[in-house]
């Protein structure tokens, strides 16, 4: 038995998967103030779809929808299969407030009232 298909085939097979991570995939990266549709996104990184978005390289941040999730620092690590994928060598969970440099007790004032 053989497991050789014709590039056709084989082309045909790349562009339906890729379709179906596009269809059903609400994740963006934002580089340069563009942004582009997330195929995959596991925990060490994520992949984009090489002939659409152009190699990216260092900050980037990562949406889904219109939640920013990450802010990451990422490098390139391989193509296969009409995907880009990229390997995070910092990934930063992003959150709505600012972060605070002291420590606020869990039953402390909330704030100051005047005498």
């Amino acid at each position: 038995m053989t497991t050789y298909l014709p590039k056709d085939v084989r082309d045909g097979l790349d562009a339906a998967r890729l379709a179906e991570l596009r269809r059903k995939n609400r994740l963006r990266v934002m580089a340069g103030g563009k942004t582009w549709p997330v195929l995959r996104l596991w925990r060490t990184g994520f992949s984009v779809e090489s002939a659409v978005v152009p190699a990216l390289r260092g900050l980037v941040d990562v949406y889904d929808g219109a939640e920013h999730l990450y802010q990451c620092l990422i490098v390139a690590s391989g193509e296969e299969g009409g995907e880009m994928c990229y390997e995070f060598k910092r990934n930063t969970a992003a959150t709505q407030t600012p972060p605070l440099d002291h420590f606020r007790e869990p039953n402390g004032p909330v704030a100051l009232l005047p005498r």
